[in-house]
């Protein structure tokens, strides 16, 4: 996919958790599925097969009502550094989840969103930055509840 730095979303968040723990909150589908998506939102896995050409399905609900089915192929799986993925189901775009080790007790997080246009983004753009950033603060309160040694 051609990128265009505006059909382009980037979000990040430095997080006070090494790269193991973060990437570990990722890798780890019952911990996944607590914190993926934006406040209020549940999660189903139907498939969660990290590897490069492996499938990722699940079905997102949402707080009040709607359900919102998600289908994705891993494209490149590289342990505490990076995951990417291109969605098949609407809306189409590709994904690229980077885990950059700050020190042993800090990290970064950045979400890149990647659309085929500056048109299909700015569909998305309004929502999906706000969606992000309560992505972000769902991992630090699941990584804040839990004892994770990696």
């Amino acid at each position: 996919m051609e990128t265009h730095l505006n059909a382009e979303i980037i979000s990040s968040r430095v997080l006070s958790f090494s790269v193991e723990q973060v990437y570990h909150a990722f890798e780890n589908p019952d911990l996944l599925k607590k914190w993926w998506g934006p406040k209020g939102f549940t999660n189903t896995f139907h498939k969660f097969d990290l590897r490069p050409e492996g499938t990722w399905k699940l079905t997102m609900h949402g707080p009040e009502k709607g359900n919102y089915e998600n289908e994705s192929v891993f494209i490149e799986v590289v342990k505490n550094k990076k995951v990417a993925w291109k969605r098949v189901s609407q809306p189409l775009f590709n994904m690229v989840v980077e885990f950059e080790k700050i020190d042993s007790k800090r990290s970064k997080i950045t979400f890149q969103m990647i659309f085929s246009s500056v048109e299909e983004c700015d569909k998305i753009r309004r929502f999906a930055t706000p969606s992000n950033e309560e992505n972000f603060d769902r991992l630090e309160s699941i990584l804040n509840s839990i004892k994770v040694n990696v």
